[in-house]
């Protein structure tokens, strides 16, 4: 059963994987900010502004690629190329889509229940667009 789902999984369009992966970024990024103290909303909101916008997250996948598995690469390069023609007015077509090929990661990995390494991940990405030191967490 497990095997027929990661089939499934693997098979969706990137698109529809990254538009999972958007919102679990985006709530991993809010949850974490959270969870780091007590601030206003207004604050929330701009400090996740500031990490969940596509160049931010470019900037994080630039810096993961190297971390991630054969089949976690794979599944970004499907993502980054799948040619979605709409870039927001504030990103590069380049940030864009690399944004999209790590949305696709989160979404795959949320979707195939690999939470540890998704968890992982993420963390790794915050601490990359707040350019912090690599820390052991993979």
């Amino acid at each position: 059963m497990q095997d027929t789902l990661a089939h499934r999984i693997q098979q969706l369009n990137p698109l529809a994987l990254a538009h999972v992966g958007d919102s679990v970024f985006d709530l991993y990024v809010r949850s974490a900010l959270v969870l780091e103290g007590d601030k206003t909303a207004h604050a929330l909101h701009k400090a996740a502004v500031a990490l969940v916008n596509a160049a931010a997250q470019a900037q994080a996948a630039r810096r993961m690629l190297p971390l991630l598995t054969e089949e976690e690469a794979a599944i970004f390069r499907r993502g980054r190329n799948a040619g979605g023609t709409h870039v927001p007015i504030h990103a590069s077509g380049e940030d864009y889509h690399l944004a999209t090929g790590l949305e696709a990661v989160c979404g795959y990995l949320y979707l195939s229940h690999q939470m540890e390494r998704l968890e992982a991940l993420l963390g790794q990405a915050v601490l990359f667009v707040h350019d912090q030191p690599k820390e052991a967490l993979l």
